[in-house]
């Protein structure tokens, strides 16, 4: 849920990046660091353990206004592996919109699938409908060989038709594209509420 600081006319949102475990969420989030590069932008935490993100990235950043307030996105993973529950309701909590990114790999639909139960599981309970609810998609890896076909994982992941992106983010391949539209519609449904 955004958070306004009437002291620094700031309104805080909370995206996160979700998925199964090495679907490129945390790459994603590097590329977005990088293309922000020399803007404002804090340092960014990372938490992780044998290469692998167990807690979370985060990235503070700004931009543009909206009525007058400075917009500031505070940018989270969260862990894909099953057994961090728990981190991933907690980093959820007060969530302004979610990236949903899907690893193209043929022998992955079920992870995906799996994640994405999670993931409405952790939003209904904070009362949250997915379908109502600021989310884009980012089909990842579309560069490997075994890739799934886009239009089947369309059918499989996306039933609510919401904006889908099909990502390289280890070459940021559409990485900034379906967080800009993601950062539009957390706002547009921020205005819409207040």
């Amino acid at each position: 849920m955004s958070f306004i600081n009437y002291d620094h006319q700031e309104i805080n949102f909370k995206i996160v990046y979700v998925g199964p475990a090495q679907s490129g969420k945390t790459t994603s989030l590097e590329q977005i660091y990088k293309r922000t590069k020399g803007k404002s932008r804090s340092a960014m935490v990372r938490q992780e353990s044998n290469e692998r993100t167990l807690f979370f990235d985060f990235i503070p950043l700004f931009l543009g206004e909206v009525d007058g307030f400075k917009t500031r996105f505070h940018i989270y993973t969260v862990p894909g592996q099953v057994l961090y529950e728990d981190s991933r309701n907690l980093i959820l909590k007060g969530v302004d919109g979610v990236v949903f990114v899907a690893d193209s790999a043929v022998d992955q639909m079920e992870a995906n699938l799996r994640s994405l139960e999670g993931l409405q599981v952790n939003l209904t309970e904070q009362s949250i409908d997915l379908g109502n609810f600021p989310h884009v998609l980012q089909y990842n890896k579309r560069d490997i060989k075994n890739a799934a076909n886009v239009g089947e994982m369309r059918k499989l992941l996306n039933a609510q038709g919401v904006p889908d992106y099909e990502t390289v983010a280890t070459e940021n391949n559409g990485v900034f594209d379906a967080f800009r539209q993601l950062a539009k519609d957390v706002i547009k449904d921020y205005a819409d509420t207040y």
